[in-house]
């Protein structure tokens, strides 16, 4: 299969962690879900990624390129989706917009009228006036509209209501259906069963496990209580460091 974003050796040091040598890869049109503990580098990680926090060491190439030699086209490309919009709380929508609009060459206007009307979205209405579900839909308007291939997502269902993650979920599927890429960083355990292609598993700042959701599943099926991602992540989690390191 055809890899959007390999990451080699990512490494990023603080006083109290360490993200240790990271190396995955991630696969076009494919869900790729990132899970761990919170604290366990999935934010650090995606950070790093998309460029909100520089690496000591490491690699990381798009479409086959390092960024270091096509960071601004990997820039264009990429959408990043957080919890929601928590800057300009008290600006309107339309602002917000036209204020994103201006940092990318590929903005598709009538992509952002289609998913504004998708998501029944008010542009007169300001982010401290949006719900949580809603936040969230705005950022990953914002971030299809200029026809990004790799989403990244950190932990957008924090906070949804049932159906809104469900909905959010179908979206994400519709997306790859189309050729999106997205990586998937969430502790909802869940919502990976109903969506996700692949598994990355991260534990203190090391990945530890990288394989189909059916493969990853699979190893584990008969040590977990449950044969389910949830469990099988509980049952890691306590088995701590007599995890090996685990590819597809």
């Amino acid at each position: 299969m055809e890899k959007v974003l390999e990451v080699r050796g990512l490494t990023r040091r603080y006083p109290s962690f360490l993200l240790d040598h990271v190396s995955f890869s991630v696969e076009k049109g494919k869900i790729t879900g990132f899970i761990g503990r919170n604290g366990a580098g999935k934010s650090t990680t995606l950070g790093t990624l998309f460029g909100f926090v520089h690496p000591d060491e490491g690699e990381i190439w798009f479409m086959g390129e390092n960024i270091k030699e096509c960071e601004r086209q990997m820039k264009q490309q990429i959408g990043y989706v957080a919890g929601g919009i928590d800057y300009y709380p008290k600006k309107k929508i339309r602002v917000i917009t036209k204020i994103t609009r201006a940092f990318y060459e590929n903005w598709n206007e009538e992509a952002y009228r289609r998913y504004l009307s998708l998501f029944e979205l008010d542009e007169e209405k300001t982010p401290s006036e949006l719900s949580a579900g809603m936040k969230v839909k705005y950022a990953l308007t914002l971030a299809l509209s200029h026809e990004a291939s790799l989403l990244g997502l950190d932990e957008p269902t924090s906070g949804l209501d049932p159906v809104s993650r469900a909905e959010l979920l179908d979206i994400l599927k519709a997306l790859c259906n189309e050729g999106k890429t997205i990586l998937f960083s969430t502790h909802i355990i869940s919502d990976l069963e109903k969506c996700a292609d692949n598994i990355i598993y991260i534990r203190k700042g090391k990945i530890v496990a990288e394989n189909s959701i059916q493969g990853f599943v699979g190893m584990f099926a008969e040590q977990a209580e449950k044969p389910e991602l949830e469990e099988i992540m509980i049952y890691l989690e306590k088995k701590g460091g007599d995890v090996e390191w685990l590819s597809c």
